[in-house]
C-alpha cells in the first residue's frame, strides 16, 4: 500500500544500511523537550490469516489494540530473521506485564514463514518452541499466523519497499527482518529492524510514546 502524502514528504525515512543490512523507517517527530509524537505512514489494509488451531481469522479483530507485527521461522531461534530472545525479553515481556490494563493492551502478531518468506502452514513447531522458551507465553497475546506477507508488509515510499528483494536481507526479502508498530486504528507508526538489539529497544521506546499519546488523548477528553 502507498503511504499517505504526509508520509511521502519524509524523503529520508526509509533507509537501507549496509553491510549490516538494516532496514529502518524512522517515524519520530516533534520537540524533544515536550511530547514526541510518532508520525503516521499509511494504513494497513485488513487481511485474513489462519491461526495455530486452523481457525480463519481477520486482522480486524485487533482493532482497538496496538499491534506489533513480525515474521518468525520454524528454524528459530538458531536460524531466525529476528533476534527472538530480545523480541521476547524486551517487547513480549513488556506486553505481558501490561496485559491486564485494557487501555494499554498490545498484541504481537508473527507471520510464520520459511527462509524465503513463503508462508508456513504448520505453526505447531514454532508454538512449542515459544511455549518452552518464552516465560508466561500467552497465545492470545503473541499470535502465530499463516498469512500472505505480500499483503501484510506492503508498505512503500519513494521507490523503496518492505517487499524489496535483495540477497543482503534474511532469505533475500526485506520484510522478514522488520517489526511494524500499528496503532489502534492500524495506522503504521514505526518500522524498525529486528536483527539488532538496539532497534528492538528503540521499538519499546516507540511503543511507550504511542501509549503516551493515547494517555494524553484520554486526559484531554475528561
Amino acid at each position: 500500500m502507498a503511504l499517505s502524502k504526509k508520509g511521502k514528504s519524509f524523503l529520508g525515512l526509509f533507509l537501507v544500511f549496509t553491510p549490516a543490512c538494516l532496514l529502518i523507517f524512522f517515524a519520530t517527530r516533534g520537540a524533544h523537550h515536550k511530547f514526541e509524537r510518532l508520525a503516521s505512514y499509511g494504513k494497513l489494509k485488513p487481511f485474513e490469516f489462519t491461526d495455530v488451531k486452523g481457525n480463519k481469522r481477520s486482522s480486524d479483530e485487533f482493532k482497538g489494540d496496538i499491534l506489533l507485527v513480525t515474521t518468525l521461522q520454524n528454524s528459530c531461534p538458531n536460524d531466525c530473521a529476528l533476534l527472538l530472545y530480545h523480541l521476547d525479553k524486551i517487547l513480549y515481556q513488556e506486553i505481558k506485564k501490561n496485559s491486564k490494563k485494557l487501555m494499554k493492551r498490545v498484541r504481537l502478531l508473527s507471520i510464520v514463514t520459511d527462509k524465503q518468506g513463503v508462508p508456513e502452514k504448520d505453526l505447531t513447531l514454532i508454538q512449542e518452541k515459544l511455549k518452552n522458551t518464552v516465560m508466561n507465553y500467552d497465545p492470545a497475546l503473541w499470535v502465530l499466523a499463516t498469512a500472505n506477507p505480500q499483503e501484510v508488509f506492503n508498505f512503500k515510499s519513494n521507490g523503496l519497499s518492505l517487499l524489496e528483494k535483495n540477497p543482503k536481507f534474511y532469505g533475500g526479502v526485506a520484510f522478514q527482518e522488520v517489526i511494524l508498530l500499528l496503532d489502534k486504528n492500524h495506522e503504521l507508526r514505526m518500522v524498525l529492524n529486528g536483527k539488532l538489539e538496539g532497534y528492538i529497544r528503540r521499538m519499546k521506546e516507540s511503543l511507550a510514546l504511542l501509549q503516551k499519546e493515547y494517555d494524553q488523548q484520554r486526559a484531554l477528553s475528561h
